[in-house]
């Protein structure tokens, strides 16, 4: 039996218990996506630099995006933000 003096008496304060096993992530209501970014975040925003710099230019990204249309292929768009990403 536990000491009274060391038992816990805010039990009542536990998150509540999941009848099936999940991700910490899931618990706290993110995507995987979610919570990869906001790691990658974390971690960017943690080095010091030259490491800081160069994670940050990696961070940067571009792709040509084209319309296809009776299978000849449209004019290609530059998109560098995720804004025009998809559109």
């Amino acid at each position: 039996e536990p000491h009274a003096a060391t038992a816990r008496k805010d039990d009542d304060k536990q998150p509540p218990k999941m009848s099936t096993p999940t991700t910490f992530w899931r618990l706290a209501g993110m995507s995987y996506m979610q919570y990869v970014n906001r790691a990658a975040s974390c971690v960017t925003k943690a080095l010091k630099e030259p490491a800081k710099s160069k994670a940050l230019a990696r961070s940067d990204f571009s792709y040509n995006a084209s319309a296809w249309e009776a299978g000849t292929q449209g004019t290609k768009t530059n998109v560098t933000t995720f804004a025009a990403a998809g559109k």
